[in-house]
């Protein structure tokens, strides 16, 4: 007789209570710290020149640079990146993620060697766009690594963390430059040793990289699915079976997603990512955003802030690289603190309140600096330095934990590596533009300048509410079929689910039972409520994943059941 079956979805499966008691997850959160270092290196390597800046013994060394000369040296960094960016989703799409992010640290510290030897203008600018060219392989790779390994559940959370790393490396270089400024005025080491704190992490990479696993989405795309399954197993499944029904899931929407998207595209290219109105919504979205990130006004203050506090006065080397020092540490915990949200308050929620709160800011920002300029009222330029830590409070809420983990998630992963990498360059160029152009714009128009992107905020929270889609609660399949219509994402959910539903009933046991006595997972932990006639089965840590029934001839537990879904457990 038809008995009422559970179909599983992947919160019936996923680990409950802390997850470093989980032996399997506690080794994948370790592994996964050495991509996360590439964010710290990017912080570093980006605040670096801003942190030289401040001390006299770089701008004796260098003869003081300026305009033009200082911006090249500040985008430097960026020039290298775009020569490499084109290449970076080839690398990690055909020799993984963890090959590129090898090569890109080998040539990093190639890049470190030689800024910390330069003796010229020339050599500097040369060192830093071979810094760029090597950094732009490992922030390609290692945001996919940690995208595509990390817990079901944490994923949301690690891969905000990721961007939001960087401000630890800006934090280890505003106040490595303080420390080497206060024991080494006077000396060229005052520059050079901060050079040098650039080579630590390149180094842990190249050493430690072959000890983590490869992402399983790569390995499925290259066929190499008994791989796949073995990492899961270990890492998701706490080194349990490759059959575990959570390994059985999440291998049926990786397979799953991936065939959909060959049979749609054979070969995939950069004009892939506008060749359906799916894409072409992502890419708008995406590229958008990664404007935002660059034209918000914070370019000011990361790249120039040397310029800013002289603006207002504040021209003492010690009061200045303490102000830059604390501002990081700032920003490293609201960034932090962001992070923590993104799968509680969700991600339209955190743009709507960065972007409002922003311009609200920066207005109040700009109206101190005009006064301090045309009236040179000093109580103008006391305001201003709240200010700015307020107006990165609100810029860090969702520019710095949301800007990679959005884009990757929203993005299927034939596409994923070039999508990323079209977000990385539209990044690098408006950076440069930025580079190149604020210090000009600065000394011709004074604070002028600050009322262009008053009109930028304004024009990016209009599209914030406009366009930004909430991604909460949905696995990594689900999240990029949103883009692609209803149908897509209901196919992900019912081909994992049946599968995890045939792995559970085929089960071998030693007698017949009634199917109320399978061993299936203990669902007395979970709330039961009621909506639209369906029971959703719930925790803390998944909040939207709903659990349904639906009728399935069994004859006896063990064996296949009848209908449509027998193809489906004779093929897992």
């Amino acid at each position: 007789m038809p008995t009422r079956v559970p179909e599983w979805t992947i919160v019936d499966f996923i680990h409950r209570g802390p997850w470093w008691t989980n032996r399997g997850i506690l080794w994948l959160n370790m592994c996964l710290i050495l991509p996360l270092l590439t964010s710290i290196i990017n912080g570093l390597d980006s605040s670096l020149v801003n942190g030289l800046q401040i001390l006299p013994d770089w701008q004796d060394f260098f003869d003081h640079p300026q305009g033009k000369t200082l911006g090249l040296i500040n985008c430097a960094q960026n020039i290298g990146g775009l020569v490499g960016m084109p290449f970076t989703p080839f690398a990690s799409d055909m020799l993984g993620r963890r090959a590129a992010l090898f090569m890109g640290s080998l040539i990093m510290l190639a890049g470190v060697a030689m800024q910390f030897a330069s003796t010229t203008v020339k050599m500097f600018i040369a060192s830093r766009v071979l810094i760029g060219f090597g950094l732009t392989f490992c922030i390609s790779a290692a945001p996919l690594l940690l995208l595509e390994l990390s817990y079901p559940t944490q994923r949301g959370k690690i891969t905000s963390m990721y961007n939001s790393s960087w401000y630890l490396g800006s934090v280890i270089a505003a106040w490595v430059c303080f420390a080497s400024f206060d024991r080494q005025e006077g000396s060229q080491w005052t520059w050079r040793i901060p050079t040098l704190v650039q080579a630590a992490a390149p180094i842990c990479q190249v050493c430690l990289i072959w000890f983590i696993p490869e992402s399983p989405r790569y390995l499925v795309s290259k066929g190499l699915e008994g791989k796949a399954s073995r990492i899961l197993a270990k890492y998701h499944a706490n080194g349990g079976s490759e059959n575990d029904p959570l390994v059985v899931f999440e291998l049926a929407q990786i397979r799953h997603a991936i065939r959909t998207e060959q049979e749609i595209n054979q070969s995939t290219s950069y004009m892939s990512l506008f060749s359906t109105p799916g894409n072409r919504k992502r890419m708008m979205i995406i590229i958008a955003i990664a404007i935002f990130s660059q034209w918000s006004g914070n370019g000011l203050v990361s790249y120039y802030i040397n310029l800013v506090l002289e603006g207002v006065g504040i021209t003492s080397t010690e009061t200045k690289a303490a102000i830059n020092g604390g501002l990081q540490i700032f920003n490293l915990i609201v960034a932090m603190s962001a992070s923590s949200l993104v799968d509680w308050v969700g991600r339209r929620a955190l743009f709507l309140v960065s972007n409002t709160g922003m311009l609200v800011a920066f207005g109040m920002w700009t109206v101190t600096e005009a006064l301090f300029n045309a009236l040179h009222q000093s109580a103008a330029a006391k305001a201003t330095i709240p200010l700015i830590f307020l107006f990165y409070f609100f810029y860090d809420i969702a520019y710095t934990s949301l800007l990679v983990s959005y884009t990757l998630e929203i993005l299927p992963y034939k596409v994923r590596a070039k999508g990323f990498a079209v977000m990385h360059f539209t990044v690098y160029l408006t950076t440069m533009f930025n580079q190149l152009a604020n210090p000009v714009a600065i000394s011709a128009m004074g604070w002028w300048y600050y009322i262009v992107y008053c009109g930028l905020l304004i024009g990016e929270l209009v599209f914030v509410m406009a366009f930004i889609v909430e991604t909460k609660g949905r696995t990594l399949e689900e999240t990029a079929a949103i883009f692609d219509g209803e149908q897509p994402e209901q196919d992900l959910v019912n081909m994992a689910g049946e599968a995890a539903t045939m792995s559970m009933i085929s089960r071998p046991m030693p007698v017949y039972q009634e199917l109320t006595e399978l061993d299936v997972p203990d669902l007395s932990r979970f709330d039961t409520r009621s909506n639209n006639g369906h029971d959703h089965k719930q925790d803390d840590e998944s909040e939207i994943y709903e659990m349904k029934t639906r009728d399935i001839d069994i004859e006896k537990p063990g064996s296949p059941s009848t209908g449509a879904s027998m193809s489906l457990a004779s093929s897992w």
